[in-house]
């Protein structure tokens, strides 16, 4: 939906998509050892400057991050890849702010 292929005049060097909500992110549920085991890198671009975070310690400090992180890697890299990932909202909870302007849910594809 962010990329715009459901619309008949996709093309992929255009920002054709819709704005999309998630809600519930906290509610995520992952199979296997993920929590433990998957890590998030970052580099503060000092030498030694490498950190490191799990998955169970995002979850806790904001699990909008582990959903935006994951739409992240799967958007082109770029500057079409960011104004894309700017379109994406995503709230841990069911409260958004975005009420008024009458969100549906997707269709099942």
């Amino acid at each position: 939906m962010l990329r715009g292929k459901h619309r008949p005049d996709y093309s992929p060097h255009l920002d054709l998509g819709d704005r999309v909500i998630v809600t519930n992110a906290a509610k995520i549920r992952l199979t296997g050892k993920k929590l433990d085991q998957k890590m998030y890198f970052r580099h503060t671009q000092y030498p030694g400057g490498a950190r490191f975070t799990s998955l169970a310690r995002l979850m806790e400090d904001s699990p909008e991050k582990v959903i935006e992180f994951a739409v992240q890697g799967m958007l082109p890299k770029g500057s079409l890849g960011r104004s894309l990932l700017g379109k994406l909202r995503v709230y841990a909870g069911s409260d958004h702010p975005h009420v008024g302007q009458t969100p549906a849910p997707l269709p099942e594809m």
